[in-house]
């Protein structure tokens, strides 16, 4: 029987395969379940444009964390740390070895590492988030660039979100926002990270093939419909790659064509920054994304 204290991490930029060896290593396992660590999947109805495990393959091992939002709720760091060390809690009650899944490196770390979120203030964040519309992110990105380098360097400059927060961050606390974030020390005892290598130019082809993919299942339907739930006015969900420049699309600032390319341009930045904050993380263990015995050498850290 597994240990029933085991965590797995499967990690690595979108499109190099990691739901598909978790579900492989869950059925080898045979007492295991799967976590979700992906923001973007917690949302119903976002199943296309976020590579979510369809139905079917959710039914070959229980699948956690996911269609629990709707799209007009925010999605919160601090909300999910809670949910998924909830979740974790339950499957070792269980004796089951949960296996988290996901290319966040924040998401990840706020589940395994010694993460504390700090307070917030709604004053001076709507006053950071009035400066986002009025200026612009890049603008803000370089407001925060000024004040805190380590935490600019870690935040996209299209990602308002999160700069507005780095920003009310370092106003609260006095302290750069890089400075909240712990070293590599997992809460947990037994932590085995696997990290999905993939070359950056093999990446890039299987990136601008999985967004054609998207579009030829009916992306562009799937955010129509969305649009009755209240994803233009969602803060959060309707700045996911994607969803974004389809919605930029449908107002008629870019012709389809555009959003598509802009998909394929925003998601292969994307996937350069996950694998580059991984690759910060000396815990994890890089194993060849192509590899005939993938499965094998994963099991066989497990082992060690």
């Amino acid at each position: 029987m597994a240990p029933i204290d085991r965590i797995v991490g499967v990690v690595g930029p979108t499109a190099s395969g990691k739901s598909r060896l978790a579900v492989e290593l869950a059925q080898r396992l045979g007492n295991a379940e799967i976590v979700n660590a992906d923001s973007m999947q917690l949302y119903r109805g976002m199943d296309i444009g976020t590579a979510k495990p369809t139905e079917a393959e959710r039914s070959v091992v229980p699948h956690h964390l996911f269609d629990v939002l709707d799209v007009t709720e925010t999605a919160s760091v601090a909300e999910f740390q809670r949910m998924a060390r909830a979740t974790i809690a339950a499957c070792h009650g269980r004796g089951v070895t949960p296996i988290l899944v996901g290319g966040s490196a924040l998401y990840v770390r706020a589940v395994l590492d010694r993460l504390d979120f700090p307070g917030t203030d709604a004053a001076v964040r709507d006053r950071w988030a009035a400066e986002l519309d009025s200026r612009g992110a890049a603008a803000l990105h370089a407001e925060l660039e000024r004040r805190d380098p380590a935490a600019a360097a870690q935040i996209l400059p299209s990602n308002g979100r999160r700069i507005v927060r780095a920003l009310e961050v370092i106003e609260l606390t006095g302290e750069p926002f890089a400075a909240t974030m712990p070293g590599f020390e997992s809460v947990y005892a037994n932590v085995t990270l696997i990290g999905l290598d993939v070359p950056r130019d093999v990446l890039d082809v299987r990136l601008a093939e999985r967004v054609d993919a998207m579009w030829a299942a009916g992306f562009v339907d799937e955010v129509r419909a969305l649009l009755g739930a209240g994803l233009a006015e969602s803060p959060t969900a309707s700045r996911a790659l994607g969803y974004q420049q389809i919605l930029a699309f449908l107002r008629g600032e870019m012709t389809e064509d555009q959003a598509r390319e802009a998909t394929i341009t925003g998601t292969r930045k994307f996937a350069r920054s996950q694998d580059r904050f991984f690759r910060k993380d000396p815990r994890i263990t890089w194993l060849p994304y192509d590899a005939d015995n993938l499965v094998d050498q994963a099991l066989q850290l497990l082992k060690a």
